[in-house]
């Protein structure tokens, strides 16, 4: 169905598509059925005392002010992530602001963290309870004056709504966001977040959505500060405003964050140092070209226990989660290997 609709969805402008889908999903029309496979058990996990149907994730940035979590659930998604979420309700950054890169298979986006804010978020996540497990992604306004008392807020209004909460210090469409990737603001922010869980008795999973921007040296500092620090997994990677020059489409120099295959081998790169430096103490969640079974494997034997995707989706329909497990799953049988937690960092 999505292969007959594309090139018509695809004459619209990205964020018109976008907002096309968000609706359409609100309808809520397609049966949970049509996207199971058989075998499903094999892509089971337990990770943060939760149970996960499998491994694969949606990444913060489609559902970004919670309006179709449960929707996005029947399309067989392991987990979904929500946001990023601001304490206000902001616009983000002037239009045109998202670009197909349809021959790279990538997109880049300079959205600057458009969602309608922690109040009407909140009440939306109230009113429905999720169906699944859910993530809160948190990041801080365009013009806060303390952007560590906006992660705080983010903190104090979704540790009782959500399953997990991420703190996105990644995104290049923020000004000086990046630079909580610096040691000691970065061991700051997580020491206040800490405080925070404590003042609460909360014992919420917290993530860090890291940059594929940093030097080898930033790598080890940071899978320190996260094991000393009580992070449960660190999401690897954001998008990344670097990386151009083999890319083919004439837009591909629009300022932003590029997303989906380029970005592959990239991240793959960055979980297997990471994942020797974490030593199991942090869990990884694998984000970056994920869009068959393939991709899949080779995100999971990097050393990525849960994986993320978005800009697959966007290429191949809603039915990307079902071919990825179906496909992933042909690929532990051809191994002889039960369940995918086998081979998770076998790659290193």
């Amino acid at each position: 169905m999505f292969s007959f609709f594309r090139p018509f969805i695809f004459k619209l402008e990205p964020e018109r598509a976008h907002r096309l889908a968000i609706e359409s999903l609100k309808l809520n029309y397609l049966p949970k059925s049509f996207f199971k496979t058989e075998n499903e058990e094999m892509l089971e996990i337990k990770a943060f005392n939760k149970k996960f149907p499998n491994p694969i994730g949606l990444a913060a940035g489609f559902d970004k002010s919670a309006e179709v979590y449960n929707s996005l659930f029947r399309f067989g998604f392991g987990f979904v992530e929500i946001g990023t979420v601001t304490p206000v309700k902001q616009y983000g950054n002037p239009k045109p602001r998202i670009f197909r890169l349809e021959r790279d298979e990538a997109m880049i986006n300079r959205l600057g963290f458009n969602n309608d804010g922690i109040k009407l978020i909140s009440e939306r996540i109230t009113k429905n309870k999720s169906n699944g497990i859910l993530g809160i992604n948190i990041g801080p306004n365009k013009n806060t004056e303390n952007q560590e008392e906006d992660f705080i807020l983010g903190f104090k209004n979704f540790y009782n709504l959500a399953d997990y909460i991420t703190i996105n210090i990644s995104s290049p469409n923020t000004e000086n966001l990046r630079d909580f990737h610096q040691v000691e603001k970065l061991i700051k922010l997580l020491k206040l977040i800490k405080k925070e869980k404590e003042k609460y008795n909360s014992q919420i999973p917290i993530m860090l959505k890291i940059s594929p921007d940093i030097e080898d040296k930033t790598i080890e500092e940071i899978a320190d500060v996260a094991i000393n620090n009580s992070i449960t997994a660190l999401i690897l990677t954001n998008t990344t405003n670097k990386n151009r020059n083999k890319l083919i489409e004439s837009n591909k120099n629009e300022i932003g964050g590029l997303s989906g295959k380029p970005l592959e081998n990239i991240s793959n790169n960055l979980i297997k140092k990471f994942y020797k430096k974490l030593k199991n103490k942090v869990l990884i969640i694998g984000v970056g070209g994920i869009d068959s079974g393939k991709s899949a494997y080779n995100k999971i034997i990097s050393g990525a226990t849960l994986l993320q995707l978005y800009t697959g989706m966007v290429y191949k329909g809603p039915e990307v989660v079902k071919n990825i497990k179906k496909d992933l799953i042909n690929h532990l049988k051809q191994d002889g290997v039960k369940n995918f937690k086998e081979i998770i960092g076998q790659g290193n």
